[in-house]
């Protein structure tokens, strides 16, 4: 079997080192690999969907090894923050088209990826947003019992402090069927709230589709179009009771999106549906969020909420169109993406501020609200011959609507090479010195993926190889130029790797268990 990025590397982090001594003059703009540029005082935008990789780290904390339907590329770019240029655009959402070319270090073929990242002037601190319906639809089955239920309580309770006056919230429980609590109360009666949050038992089997439907129908039943009218839906397990389909639950939260109801779906435990719940927020123009400990409870419910109760476009659709030396090889860290003639497109739900300033912060609470990337891998057409310009990369067009009055928007990027596509400049190069991040963040997340669809085919000791192969050169990048996000991913590739070897003991291992060559022929 051929082994392609979508399974392995999108560059291998050797390739990165072998680059670090491409540089550029300050005339070029070129950033210098390895050396950051400065603060740009802009905040980052990510897209809705996946905004963390919590259910993959918990697994790993608990010393198992985690599926690899458990990793999505949009939640692990979320929690990597991308210092992109400064948002001057003139728009809420501006965005940048980056480039990096280098030659891989296995087989010396080139490899070029489009870097394509969003930020924004809006300072989050000093944001004014409309008023908000909020329904908060919770599980109360039984197998909410415990910590998950804790979480939470704690969570919704913190999340009174970062509502408005003016703000209404509507509470549904849900387990053999749905409830309603709280019918549009006040915000500013924080004791009533916090006394429904708190006064939420377990008990029961868990309908999904009702507790969803009861609050979509709420949010309808009081829809104003001078509101912002939004879902949180909490769960920690999968639907026994009433509508079971994955489908009907994502049709349905698809509808209510385009009557202009989002949700954003909140997970909890370890053993929920995590394509449900994440494939809710994916089509109901939301955000999904996994709580796996008190940390994250406070990291979403106190900072997080500021940004995802709020989208800052919606009907967003980003077309791209290559130059005539190349073809789209991979789409990495976005949903839906539809290859086309001479380019391919992908339509997001919804955009939203993303809270975190600056890649050199410590992580503090924690990683959530870096914003990611969309990275497009390309590679060069066979014909070169009949390239008309063989530096123009491609072009792209973000078109989207103002979440409050429709107004569509649109901004466009072109993109050219030092270079020409069968030739790639020796050394390397990255139009900014986030590429390489980028680069990095790609790769951790193929060594992370491959590593668990390994062990999930009863291959440990090969997963764990793979692990171990890729460890030196992201520690190496590291020590070039120090990311606390990577650093943090690289603390998960050791609790990885360590639990491999415990699961080998109980495995027959064959041989060979050499990793897999990430760079076969075409």
């Amino acid at each position: 079997m051929k082994l392609r990025i979508h399974d392995v590397l999108a560059l291998g982090a050797a390739a990165l080192l072998g680059a670090s001594g491409c540089s550029a003059d300050d005339a070029s703009g070129v950033a210098a690999p390895g050396v950051p540029g400065p603060p740009t005082g802009s905040v980052g935008v990510s897209q809705g969907g996946s905004q963390d990789f919590g259910l993959f780290r918990q697994i790993l904390e608990d010393g198992e090894i985690p599926g690899p339907d458990t990793l999505d590329d949009v939640g692990f770019f979320a929690e990597h923050k991308l210092d992109y240029p400064s948002a001057t655009c003139g728009e809420d959402v501006c965005m940048h088209g980056l480039l990096g070319i280098m030659g891989n270090m296995i087989s010396g073929s080139p490899c070029t990826l489009i870097q394509i990242g969003m930020n924004s002037p809006v300072d989050l601190g000093a944001l004014e947003r409309p008023p908000l319906h909020l329904v908060v639809a919770v599980d109360t089955s039984g197998s909410m019992e415990g910590d998950p239920l804790t979480y939470v309580k704690a969570g919704l309770v913190e999340m009174i402090d970062a509502l408005e006056p003016t703000d209404r919230i509507s509470l549904v429980r849900y387990a053999d069927a749905a409830e309603v609590v709280l019918d549009r109360a006040e915000a500013s009666d924080r004791d009533a709230l916090a006394e429904a949050f708190e006064g939420l038992v377990a008990g029961g089997s868990t309908n999904l589709y009702d507790g969803l439907f009861t609050a979509f129908a709420l949010a309808e039943r009081h829809l104003d179009p001078a509101w912002q009218n939004r879902v949180i839906f909490l769960s920690d397990g999968v639907a026994t009771v009433g509508l079971t389909s994955p489908e009907r639950l994502k049709t349905l939260a698809a509808g209510y999106a385009e009557m202009g109801i989002g949700v954003t779906a909140v997970g909890v435990g370890s053993e929920f549906d995590v394509g449900v719940m994440r494939g809710i927020s994916e089509v109901g123009a939301g955000n999904f969020y996994f709580l796996e400990d008190p940390k994250a409870v406070e990291e979403v419910f106190t900072e997080e909420v500021k940004t995802f109760l709020v989208p800052l476009a919606l009907d967003v659709d980003l077309d791209v169109t290559l130059g005539d030396g190349y073809v789209v090889r991979g789409a990495y860290g976005t949903n839906g993406w539809r290859v086309g003639e001479g380019g391919g497109a992908v339509h997001i739900p919804s955009l939203f501020l993303a809270g975190r300033t600056s890649a050199a912060e410590p992580i503090g609470a924690g990683r959530r609200g870096g914003g990611g990337a969309i990275l497009l891998e390309l590679v060069p057409r066979e014909d070169q011959s009949r390239v008309e310009d063989p530096h123009a990369v491609g072009s792209l067009e973000l078109s989207w609507k103002h979440p409050l009055t429709g107004e569509a928007r649109s901004q466009q990027v072109d993109i050219e090479a030092p270079s020409t596509p069968d030739a790639p400049p020796e050394g390397g190069y990255f139009s900014d010195a986030t590429v390489e991040k980028g680069f990095v963040m790609l790769n951790l997340f193929a060594g992370f993926k491959l590593a668990a669809q390994l062990a999930a085919d009863a291959d440990p000791r090969t997963a764990r190889r793979t692990l171990e192969a890729l460890r030196p050169s992201v520690e190496a990048w590291l020590e070039e130029r120090p990311d606390p996000d990577v650093e943090d991913d690289l603390r998960y590739v050791d609790l990885f790797i360590q639990n491999l070897i415990e699961a080998e003991a109980s495995v027959q291992p064959y041989t060979p268990a050499d990793p897999p060559d990430p760079w076969p022929a075409d």
